[in-house]
């Protein structure tokens, strides 16, 4: 039992007695380099100040400490990133690893092909079913509203079945696109994305250098981020404009979409981001949002295409 779970039980310990000393001395150090950055204003306002390596004295000292504090000054996020590094090896190595874990990584993945499939099967069932057969009606109400006079008994009724039935042929249209688009199927990632900003009421740019097909699940992932991400800019941003990039690079597609919208977006309000979040990060993906107040607001997503 130890033997399965010590990995697990070894980052635990580490998460509460090693981690914290290291972030610990890292706040310590940055804290200390902007005080001594600080120094000479410090000295001059305040007369001698005491740091950890003695006392400072005069204006010309402290400068110079400050001068040394800022060529070491770059050194400083290498630092962070090197811990922030260490700890997420660690991660990898005691936990991510464990067949525990990576049987639940699997097990929503495969949650996740379900419901992709079924998708699939209910747009194929009603674009080859209810959609034509609609199609089918509504030309036969055409038919008969034109052969029919305008004075004609029934005429007013045929009519206005004809246009309930456009109406609803196009409402089915768009239920079954939002479903599983058969562009993303046929044409790609990058042409599905376009649709997605030509079908925009805000004015979209999109920028799609994605040269490849992806795997099914990760091109249905980044559709479905963006096209909640423009209903977003569409209902709530007040934008005037907004952007899509989309970038592959080294088996890894990056996706973005920014607005000048007036910002503040907040996941928990009920937008949709927060199971967009965890979709993606069932296909190994990590999802940001940066919408301060003002804006603009930048969703982009990073997700593996293995």
């Amino acid at each position: 039992m130890f033997a399965r779970r010590g990995p697990a039980v070894l980052y635990a310990v580490l998460l509460v007695t090693v981690l914290p000393l290291a972030y610990g001395a890292v706040g310590l150090l940055l804290a200390m380099l902007a005080f001594v950055l600080a120094a000479p204003l410090l000295v001059h306002l305040s007369g001698p100040i005491a740091v950890g390596f003695g006392t400072l004295h005069t204006v010309p000292q402290a400068a110079g400490w400050a001068l040394v504090a800022l060529l070491l000054a770059p050194a400083a996020p290498m630092v962070v990133r090197a811990l922030a590094g260490s700890h997420t090896a660690l991660v990898r190595r005691l936990v991510t690893g464990r067949p525990e874990f990576l049987a639940v990584t699997r097990s929503r993945t495969r949650l996740i092909d379900a419901f992709d499939a079924e998708r699939r099967r209910i747009e194929r069932d009603l674009h080859d079913g209810a959609q034509q057969r609609l199609i089918g009606i509504t030309l036969q109400l055409g038919i008969a509203r034109s052969d029919l006079p305008p004075d004609a008994p029934g005429a007013a009724a045929v009519a206005r079945a004809h246009d309930q039935a456009r109406a609803l042929s196009v409402e089915l249209r768009e239920l079954v696109h939002g479903i599983h688009p058969h562009v993303l199927t046929d044409l790609g990632l990058p042409a599905a994305l376009r649709d997605l900003g030509d079908r925009s009421p805000v004015p979209v740019e999109v920028d799609a250098a994605v040269a490849e097909r992806l795997p099914e699940r990760v091109e249905a992932t980044v559709y479905f981020v963006v096209a909640e991400a423009l209903t977003n800019v569409a209902r709530h941003a007040a934008a005037t404009a907004a952007r899509v990039t989309a970038r592959l690079d080294h088996g890894t597609v990056t996706v973005e979409v920014r607005d000048d919208g007036r910002g503040g977006a907040d996941p928990g309000r009920g937008s949709g981001l927060t199971g967009l979040a965890d979709r993606v990060d069932a296909t190994g993906g990590r999802l940001t949002l940066d919408s301060p107040p003002g804006g603009p607001t930048v969703l982009r997503a990073v997700l593996p295409c293995r």
